[in-house]
């Protein structure tokens, strides 16, 4: 059974009516992102191996021409001619190759189903990086909100204990402690904006474009109640396990199309000739043009072949044995994956809970410290302590609200359920590689192509530089 949609607890921001959101950044990012892209026009590649194993098995057409001077008659020959037009055709039809074309064509199409497993794989993977640092752009600008807020705060602290001082009711100790927190939230300051930055450059890298008012993320739906279960879906589901099996099944075509070496091959032929001595045989006398043709079918038998096609099959068996390793490695890796993003789901809804429970208690905290202090019972130094601990706790909490939610969907990407078709973008945009091999996989023609190659990615290079300015509400 799977949770609703009120599995995961979303970040909390602000949510202007401009804001982007989630599904936008990963629309552009499906669009746009060189790594998708590319791994698209690596899979088109793939696809055209279907159409180079299938000419193997097609009729092969050859024309050749020629023409010759004689520069030196032979002294003997008195009916050498002085030049020669030559012209001849030949037609090879294969008939039985062993089985070499049928399993390699069949072996084509297996690894382009690799493929497109590659390419899902690739795309939830793009998505997860997509997912952290939109999820990073949020916990940042939250944590430079709280701390410009804390050193707002520290820097009115330490003008009221200026004051208090100057009427004798503090002492230096407390101003120095003031400077000295104050200085240190400054710091703290200058780490969390310079965060935010890298945050944001990360997030243009991976969507292409500045992230303005990051909208709060909706929440995830379909996360299993158990690892088990989601190991259970992981297995059936996940591209790279897809990806690993069809590969092992590819390698088996291998092995078939390499035993064919040994084997007979039968061919049918036709061919002809045309020649024309340009009326300078036998003086110009006579016939001075023949023409020739033949057809008949040819039974090639492999007797001896120095040990390859044995070395070719133990070869691609080699292959084979790799293949199946792999496979039970992709599986092992993603189990794995499933079961550590499962563990870490869990702990960050159970950090939430307790760290929000915190940002209570230490708001109570820091309000009774300083109804204490007010009346001398409290230090400057409680608190200092007091608002330091606010600070940590709710920096934990955005930490906490992020954490969970990368996980959650690193979940469903190593379930298998963090692409494209899952995440509902909008279909009209959803690449299909279906159609492109539908497209060249029966082609039969030697000319042709397809238009000169433009980038589809976007380039970054005109986006700005990215500062650390943030919403106050950001920390809401």
């Amino acid at each position: 059974m799977l949770l609703g949609s009120s599995a995961v607890l979303a970040v909390q921001s602000v949510q202007p009516v401009s804001a982007e959101t989630l599904q936008d950044a990963l629309l552009k990012a499906y669009q746009t992102n060189p790594t998708l892209t590319g791994a698209r026009a690596g899979l088109r590649a793939t696809d055209e191996n279907v159409p180079i194993q299938k000419a193997a098995g097609r009729p092969n057409v050859q024309a050749s021409g020629s023409f010759t001077e004689s520069i030196l008659k032979p002294t003997i020959s008195f009916t050498a001619p002085q030049r020669t037009v030559n012209a001849q055709a030949q037609l090879n039809v294969p008939i039985y190759s062993g089985g070499a074309v049928k399993n390699a064509i069949t072996g084509a199409k297996t690894r382009v189903e690799a493929g497109r497993a590659n390419l899902r794989g690739t795309e939830a993977s793009v998505f997860s990086q997509v997912v952290a640092a939109y999820m990073d752009v949020i916990r940042d600008s939250a944590i430079v909100a709280l701390n410009r807020a804390n050193v707002g705060v520290l820097d009115v602290n330490l003008q009221a204990t200026n004051d208090r001082f100057e009427v004798g009711d503090l002492t230096r100790t407390d101003i120095a402690q003031s400077q000295s927190r104050l200085a240190v939230a400054r710091s703290d300051l200058q780490t969390a904006e310079a965060n935010l930055i890298r945050s944001r450059e990360n997030y243009i890298a991976l969507v292409g474009t500045v992230p303005d008012d990051l909208e709060t993320p909706p929440p995830l739906p379909g996360l299993p109640e158990s690892p088990d279960l989601a190991v259970q879906v992981a297995v059936a589901d996940n591209p790279d396990i897809l990806a690993a099996k069809k590969q092992r099944e590819a390698a088996v075509y291998d092995v078939r199309a390499a035993r064919a070496a040994a084997k007979p091959t039968v061919s049918v032929f036709t061919q002809g000739a045309y020649t024309n001595y340009l009326t300078t045989l036998n003086g110009g006398t006579g016939a001075q043009v023949n023409e020739t043709a033949s057809a008949g079918v040819q039974l090639t038998v492999p007797l001896y072949q120095g040990g390859r096609p044995a070395a070719q099959v133990r070869q691609n068996q080699a292959l084979e044995s790799q293949a199946i390793e792999r496979e039970i490695e992709a599986e092992r890796s993603v189990i794995s994956q499933v079961r550590a993003s499962y563990a870490s789901w869990q702990a960050s809804l159970q950090t939430i809970v307790s760290s929000q429970a915190a940002v209570d208690a230490t708001a109570l905290s820091l309000e009774g410290v300083r109804a204490e202090n007010s009346v001398g019972s409290r230090t400057i130094l409680d608190i200092l302590n007091a608002e330091q601990e606010a600070l940590n706790a709710r920096v934990q909490l955005v930490s906490a609200q992020r954490n969970a939610y990368v996980a959650g969907f690193s979940l469903l990407a190593a379930m298998g359920h963090a692409e494209a078709d899952d995440l509902g973008l909008a279909s009209g945009t959803l690449y299909d590689p279906v159609l492109n091999y539908d497209r060249v996989k029966n082609k039969l023609l030697d000319w042709g192509g397809d238009p000169r190659p433009q980038p589809v990615a976007t380039r970054t290079v005109d986006t700005p530089a990215q500062n650390a300015m943030v919403s106050p509400d950001a920390a809401k």
